[in-house]
């Protein structure tokens, strides 16, 4: 009889006294025994750690940061302390159902280079709303949920190739993460997926999806999604994921989806429509313009580091510039969508 390979799942908690109990309780009823699941708190101060861990003690290996560490270091030190062959990743606002972690190791067997599998999400209880079903990306780095905000009519239903998973509820082989690198703690939070997915298409691993791996998830509960922080946060580390990973043809030309994608995010405003213009309501142009002027600086003050961890992705890379172009047309995602959410 074959042994199941060992599975760690990681949940990365910051004040989820609301949603944790739910998650946790999730991954208990899991229909896949052979598991582990790891609490990374970043320090919460809504009582979500200390009622969670009274539940459920020992069944759980618990770490508890000193301060909030952000996402990205909050999983690499889950990872640091995990024994699995696989790593999950699972949000503290979401919940899987009981065969997600048995669906999500099944896709992962699909061949040697599939290093990443991603999980088919749906919006909090709405199973018929489309969170993400992986990632797609506009050029200037900024990635989409693909199908997000789609009304699930069966057009999923396929297992296929994507770019890479959401950070959300992701599967990464061990061995891959060992080979590549972990999340990059710079980021603290957002686009750091992104960042690992590309990092991993460069080095030549492949991704899946798995539809019947299925999570449900209260979107940016976390952080709103119309936050100042999050948008200064996405701004300035779309740039240094393009700046790490992009080919130079494709990075020379990133400026201009940039431009193109302000403008469109500008008429938006005016029109009243998409997230910018959500934004400016709750907060103002200036403070968008301020958020732009600051995460550019922000970016390039750190374009020493970058430079280093661009010359160490490159040097390893296995992919050609014209294989890489490929994939962001085949998984690319239009300005409109990015500006609007409409589907083009």
């Amino acid at each position: 009889m074959t042994i199941p390979p060992f599975v760690s799942v990681i949940v990365v908690n910051w004040n989820g006294k609301e949603t944790l109990q739910k998650c946790l309780e999730s991954l208990f009823n899991q229909s896949y025994s052979s598991i582990e699941i790891i609490v990374v708190d970043n320090h919460s101060e809504d009582g979500s750690y200390e009622s969670t861990r009274s539940i459920y003690g020992e069944k759980i290996k618990w770490i508890r940061n000193s301060k909030n560490e952000g996402f990205a270091r909050g999983n690499n030190i889950g990872i640091l302390a995990s024994r699995g062959e696989y790593i999950l990743l699972l949000n503290n606002d979401a919940w899987a159902e009981p065969d997600w972690v048995r669906n999500l190791v099944e896709s992962a067997s699909f061949n040697d280079k599939t290093g990443m599998v991603a999980s088919r999400i749906y919006l909090g209880d709405q199973e018929e709303i489309i969170d993400n079903t992986g990632h797609l990306v506009y050029p200037d780095g900024i990635s989409w949920g693909r199908g997000r905000m789609q009304r699930d009519t069966g057009q999923f239903d396929q297992e296929t190739e994507v770019i890479f998973p959401s950070g959300c509820a992701a599967l990464y082989k061990k061995q891959m993460l060992d080979e590549i690198g972990y999340f990059d703690e710079h980021f603290f939070a957002y686009c750091e997926d992104t960042d690992l997915g590309f990092r991993a298409r460069l080095a030549g691993w492949q991704c899946r999806y798995s539809p019947r791996a299925v999570v449900h998830h209260y979107f940016s509960k976390s952080s709103s999604e119309t936050s100042s922080f999050k948008a200064f946060q996405v701004e300035r580390n779309r740039r240094w994921v393009i700046m790490k990973n992009y080919p130079w043809p494709y990075l020379i030309l990133s400026p201009w989806y940039s431009i193109k994608r302000y403008l469109w995010q500008g008429y938006g405003i005016l029109k009243g429509k998409g997230m910018a213009s959500q934004f400016s309501q709750r907060n103002s142009l200036i403070s968008g313009w301020m958020i732009l002027i600051r995460s550019f600086y922000c970016a390039w003050v750190m374009f020493p580091v970058m430079r280093k961890e661009r010359f160490r992705i490159q040097v390893k890379r296995k992919i050609s510039s014209k294989e890489f172009g490929q994939l962001l047309n085949r998984f690319g995602v239009g300005v409109r969508t990015i500006a609007f959410g409409e589907q083009e």
